[in-house]
């Protein structure tokens, strides 16, 4: 990837003249470490390429660090902060509305936050949606929750409107949580903001549970969906085992990205044919995955079988497939898709087979977050509220290198990120279950 080409600059409203009240934590004896605006985490950690490029006098792309600064834009006595989740729902959304209301509370001793009701619609008025005071009391026992307090939607709204709402409510921080279209929209209103020359930040917590957010290694939810994702390919083996000719086919979520199912494979090292979006295959002909799935269940009479959402659409005719509400085409099923084409592959050829579908999509979906996932959330809140504290705007809060980093919207939203079919994962999950390409060309 060209990192050469990405500006990592962070907006700022303006200076940060006022003192942050963390300090106060060096008089009572707790050290609390600021971060200076200079600190960097590097994006390319190659030793070559680093080395490539100081020689070549180029510059070396960084990330601004996240984490609490010295200085406040905002005076926390006077600010109005909102938070608002989009988009479809993910475990971690109660633990990231939890992080943030419990930092801006505790931390920086703002009183006054809302929570913005059902996603973009509840800054309409037409829809009528009152928002919701937020403080400890409220958020205190969320996080063993699953969906999200605040209730989501998906689909665009006029950002002419969104905007109005803010000022009216003397909105000075707005958080937003969501995926690629939710990161969109937050671009469209900061450039809104700024057209008006209004001093609101906007704050993005990248929110896919596909794990396929430009420029940002992982994102909450993913952890827990591959933790579930494991418990249903565990229960599809014993299926399989259990009876002559058995086959355990899961589905699971990966529109475009195929990380879910890769990762969840790897965990639970008993798949032998993994499909995704990223990797194309063929279903006939002497290479292709029939061949593969007759020779498997001659030799050890069952098989596993993970397929992500996305994988396999060229096999449908999506030319003027509908779209959903945030103007993504309708997929088509291609777990239901493979269940049949297996079913009657087997039943051409007379052989009995026990086939066992299971698609846990939704039930991950709505699920609260694990252990890690509540960890990463509580990081990603916290530090959400620092940016947007010392009057960063137009950025997301992500992970990379290890590190907790700004990341500007500009270079995030509207790209992917994908599983590269020649990077390490995928040939991990190619060795782990030995299926080949699959591919007769």
């Amino acid at each position: 990837m060209d990192y050469d080409s990405i500006d990592t600059t962070v907006p700022n409203l303006g200076e940060a003249k006022i003192p942050s009240p963390l300090q106060r934590a060096r008089i009572e004896g707790y050290h609390r470490s600021f971060v200076d605006d200079q600190e960097r985490v590097l994006i390319d950690v190659n030793l070559t390429s680093t080395q490539s490029r100081i020689k070549d006098n180029k510059p070396l792309p960084a990330f601004e660090m996240a984490g609490p600064r010295e200085k406040l834009y905002f005076d926390p006595s006077k600010l109005r902060c909102a938070l608002v989740t989009c988009g479809g729902l993910c475990p971690g959304l109660n633990d990231i509305i939890r992080s943030i209301v419990l930092e801006l509370y505790f931390g920086y001793g703002v009183r006054n936050i809302l929570g913005i009701r059902y996603g973009l619609q509840g800054f309409i008025p037409q829809y009528g949606h009152d928002f919701m005071e937020l403080n400890p009391s409220v958020v205190s026992n969320i996080m063993d929750m699953g969906g999200s307090i605040l209730g989501s939607s998906r689909g665009p709204q006029p950002i002419d409107e969104i905007v109005d709402s803010l000022e009216r409510a003397n909105v000075g921080i707005l958080f937003m949580t969501g995926g690629d279209g939710t990161l969109m929209a937050a671009t469209r209103i900061s450039e809104e903001i700024t057209k008006r020359n209004l001093k609101i930040s906007v704050v993005g917590i990248p929110k896919t549970i596909d794990n396929d957010i430009h420029l940002v290694s992982r994102s909450f939810g993913f952890d827990t969906a591959v933790d579930v994702a494991t418990q249903a390919i565990r229960g599809a083996h014993n299926e399989s085992q259990a009876y002559p000719n058995g086959i355990g086919l899961i589905k699971l979520m990966g529109r475009h990205s195929g990380f879910i199912a890769a990762t969840a494979t790897l965990a639970q090292q008993n798949v032998n044919f993994v499909f995704i979006p990223e990797v194309d295959f063929d279903l006939d002909g002497p290479k292709g995955f029939f061949a593969a799935l007759d020779k498997r269940l001659k030799n050890r009479n069952h098989a596993v079988i993970v397929v992500a959402e996305g994988a396999g659409q060229k096999f449908f005719d999506i030319n003027g497939s509908e779209r959903d509400e945030s103007g993504n085409i309708r997929l088509k099923d291609i777990g239901l898709f493979l269940k049949e084409q297996i079913a009657s592959h087997f039943a051409e050829k007379k052989i009995s087979i026990s086939l066992k579908y299971i698609d846990p999509s939704y039930t991950i979906r709505s699920l609260p977050a694990n252990a890690n996932d509540h960890v990463f959330c509580s990081f990603l809140g916290r530090n959400a509220v620092h940016a947007g504290m010392c009057g960063k705007t137009k950025v997301l809060v992500g992970r990379w290198n290890n590190t907790f980093v700004l990341v500007p919207m500009s270079a995030s939203a509207g790209k992917r990120k994908q599983v590269d079919p020649n990077g390490k994962l995928w040939l991990s999950v190619l060795d782990a279950t030995g299926q080949g390409a699959l591919k007769n060309s």
